[in-house]
């Protein structure tokens, strides 16, 4: 029987367990220009006994940054950075990709004092609050991306997975969950274009695919996933036509793997992704409990688990979970922003 501590072959890249560490925003790229720190490379080497991680979305572009101190892959300081944080994993054994965020109209204009406000794909604002570095505020209204704007910000994501592998991540996740600007051009409640980028369903998941078709001319598609939330309201999200859609959007991907957020009870549309789904699937199934999860490597439902705040909180979860436990609690009064605290100080296991 297979298990969750059996090794994967991901696009023949070997992963020691199928267990994953989820991408999750932490806040604490505080060095100039967006960059990140050695804090930040402990925290990644602390955590590379998973099979494999995936970082915390990185903007490809300045405008594509949605909240304060996350951070960029687009100035060669840096990938200058990221490879602290990537030869750290490395040294012990761990395989790391880098999770491309564009937030697109998530977002505030105090993040970019006097530059460019947020972007969408259309000139409709989320009904959601932002953080910022004064507190939550309304979500700006975006400026609507012009066709030549959609063709520059393809060439963003193409330009900074390019740098991820020259910063020696081993690959890189398409972030087209959660609300942000892949999610939006999925979304017809974000996305009211009447061109060729909008309306139909072919319409909305051009976009998704052409970044798509663009990082794995760049990169190659053994280095490339993407990640996708179906039925996800987050960020002000609606999908009527979630199944049609997503169905039409996996035909059209050519990828490494397909990384599923559940949201809601729609365990039924996973399954039939997975089954449509032609490589590997990622999963991530937060209304499972942690351990009980492990039983969708042996059912089939998955082929690598991924998860988030159990992560967080217990940087040898491979090994607490092999052993039933105990799990630390996560301090989510520190997820998002601060110094060491609940960031890299959570013990392991003695022994």
């Amino acid at each position: 029987m297979t298990t969750a501590f059996d090794p994967y072959d991901l696009a023949g890249r070997r992963l020691a367990n199928r267990i994953a560490m989820a991408p999750m925003t932490r806040s604490r790229a505080s060095g100039p220009g967006a960059t990140p720190t050695e804090l930040m490379a402990t925290y990644y080497a602390q955590r590379a006994g998973a099979g494999l991680i995936v970082t915390e979305g990185i903007q490809p572009s300045p405008v594509g940054q949605g909240y304060p101190n996350t951070p960029g892959l687009h100035s060669d300081a840096q990938v200058a950075a990221w490879r602290t944080v990537t030869a750290a994993v490395h040294a012990r054994g761990g395989v790391i990709f880098a999770q491309l965020m564009h937030a697109g109209r998530i977002g505030h204009a105090s993040l970019r004092p006097g530059g460019p406000l947020p972007v969408g794909p259309s000139a409709v604002p989320a009904a959601v609050e932002v953080f910022t570095a004064e507190g939550l505020r309304p979500s700006a209204v975006p400026r609507a991306l012009t066709e030549d704007d959609i063709l520059g910000t393809i060439r963003d994501y193409a330009d900074a997975a390019r740098n991820a592998i020259d910063a020696g991540f081993d690959g890189v996740e398409l972030h087209g969950a959660n609300g942000y600007l892949i999610h939006q051009f999925l979304s017809a409640n974000a996305n009211r274009r009447t061109d060729g980028w909008g309306g139909s369903v072919e319409g909305r998941i051009r976009f998704a695919v052409e970044v798509s078709d663009a990082v794995v001319a760049a990169v190659g598609r053994d280095r490339v996933g993407v990640r996708i939330s179906p039925f996800n309201p987050f960020n002000d999200i609606t999908e009527a036509d979630a199944e049609e859609m997503y169905a039409a959007l996996i035909a059209r991907l050519d990828v490494a793997y397909l990384h599923v957020l559940e949201s809601g009870d729609h365990r039924d549309l996973t399954l039939r992704l997975h089954k449509e789904w032609p490589g590997t699937v990622l999963l991530n199934a937060p209304d499972v409990p942690g351990p009980e999860r492990l039983g969708l490597i042996e059912d089939g439902t998955a082929d690598v688990l991924t998860f988030g705040a159990l992560f967080l909180a217990n940087p040898d979860l491979p090994a607490r979970l092999a052993a039933g436990g105990p799990f630390n609690e996560p301090d989510l009064a520190t997820a998002y922003s601060g110094d060491h605290r609940g960031y890299v100080d959570y013990p392991a296991l003695a022994g």
